[in-house]
């Protein structure tokens, strides 16, 4: 395993970290608690040190298989959780802040996911949603730096909507944001455009998120394919996506070889090629997952003519696609 800075904070996280959502039990189903937890010991046992999840993951359920996994270990694990918003609209709009992250509840829902991990400080608090409308508000400025004030989070964050890399940039320079989580794989290329240059000139931690584009990019989706009623896939692919992704895909095998030998090993390793990524948490359910994700955080820097070709796979979402 290999580690990076995250940005400014003294931190040094595993170049893969562990994305939780997954084991909540609720948005993505088929899991296995007992699985979850396995995945998550053998994870630390090879390395990994950065642990994502969410108060929302499953009603805290996420948090709860978290901390009861990092109690049990003598090694030293960041964790990471986020705020959801009170108006539970994902992403955010432009409305006003108080709606979704008013001072006492940013509070609230932070000593709640304590609660839920059982343990005395959170390492990274982040916002799960953001709009850089609310930059100039000191309302959640104020809520975080009491939340430091009482030693029960060390470092701030921002989750940006989906494929919204660039709203964040005005509370970035404001100084108090030491990480930025953002959608980031080999469609969705977008954050290298503005969000990047800034994140480097400003020293801000990046977490790249959703590598695998929901599974997409692993070639497990088919036009075909079904998912249990509830999962959160049949939303995320609805229409004519599994048509529209599995022909971008079989496009994509054509250039596996020595450099990648499978698609799961070729999108992940594209997302640590840039130098502004602090680490990616893919999404890990099973022990499965992770022996064959956290094989790929080896310092391995693809070819330029290899970039060059996944360069033209970027594909611009941001409307209905």
């Amino acid at each position: 395993m290999r580690y990076r800075k995250l940005g400014r904070t003294n931190i040094e996280v595993s170049e893969i970290g562990y994305g939780a959502w997954g084991i909540g039990g609720v948005q993505w189903l088929g899991g296995n608690d007992d699985e979850a937890l396995r995945a998550l010991h053998l994870a630390i046992d090879q390395g990994l040190n950065f642990i994502d999840t969410a108060l929302a993951y499953g009603g805290g359920h996420s948090e709860r298989l978290c901390g009861e996994v990092i109690r049990s270990r003598k090694e030293s694990i960041t964790v990471a959780t986020k705020v959801p918003p009170k108006n539970g609209q994902w992403p955010a709009a432009s409305v006003p802040l108080r709606e979704v992250f008013p001072h006492d509840y940013i509070i609230e829902c932070t000593e709640q996911s304590l609660r839920n991990l059982k343990l005395d400080v959170i390492d990274l608090q982040q916002l799960h949603v953001w709009h850089d409308d609310w930059a100039d508000d000191n309302e959640w400025l104020d809520a975080l730096e009491t939340l430091r004030a009482q030693g029960k989070v060390r470092y701030f964050g921002l989750s940006l909507n989906d494929y919204q890399p660039a709203n964040c940039v005005k509370a970035i320079r404001r100084g108090l944001i030491d990480a930025v989580q953002v959608i980031y794989n080999l469609f969705e290329q977008a954050p290298e455009n503005e969000l990047y240059p800034v994140c480097q000139q400003l020293n801000v931690g990046v977490i790249a998120r959703v590598p695998f584009d929901e599974s997409g990019l692993t070639g497990a989706i088919k036009p075909n394919s079904t998912f249990p009623e509830g999962d959160f896939r049949n939303w995320f692919f609805r229409g004519d996506r599994k048509q529209k992704i599995f022909e971008r895909v079989e496009r994509l095998k054509a250039l596996l070889g020595d450099e990648a030998v499978s698609l799961p090993e070729l999108a992940l390793r594209f997302t640590l090629q840039h130098d502004a990524v602090s680490n990616v948490i893919p999404g890990m359910r099973t022990t499965a997952h992770v022996a064959s994700n956290l094989a790929c955080a080896d310092g391995k820097k693809f070819s330029a003519e290899l970039m060059a070709k996944l360069r033209t796979f970027a594909w611009d979402r941001t409307g209905e696609w």
